[in-house]
């Protein structure tokens, strides 16, 4: 059973830049595929980037690709998520996902099934 926490989540200025942390606490990330998803206030949840399990593919949604840059450390079993250049509209809740090997879509939000608690990134005008 994976346990994912994430970190780093916390109020910047537009512009700024921030880097959340997921970390799994229970079995090994390494052969899943991972993904980071927002939730904004009265939204739903979006997805916003994943990578491949062996970490050779990375996604993005459009709304953050050129700035945003998802990466990963097996041997620390901790996925990153690297955000630049943040808007307001970026503000949102945070989720870590993982979702199994096998599957080959890795860019919806349904595809994932462990989640993380979320971390809140507040970005001001």
């Amino acid at each position: 059973q994976l346990q994912l926490v994430e970190s780093g989540g916390r109020l910047v200025q537009a512009r700024g830049s921030l880097r959340l942390s997921c970390a799994d606490y229970g079995c090994n990330i390494s052969t899943e595929h991972m993904g980071w998803c927002r939730q904004a206030p009265g939204k739903e949840r979006e997805f916003v980037a994943a990578i491949w399990w062996s970490g050779g593919n990375t996604y993005y949604a459009d709304s953050v690709k050129g700035r945003f840059t998802i990466s990963r450390e097996n041997a620390k079993r901790t996925v990153y998520l690297r955000m630049n250049s943040l808007k307001p509209e970026d503000t949102a809740v945070y989720y870590c996902a993982a979702a199994e090997r096998w599957r080959t879509v890795v860019t919806r939000r349904d595809t994932y099934t462990y989640w993380g608690q979320g971390t809140q990134v507040t970005v001001s005008s």
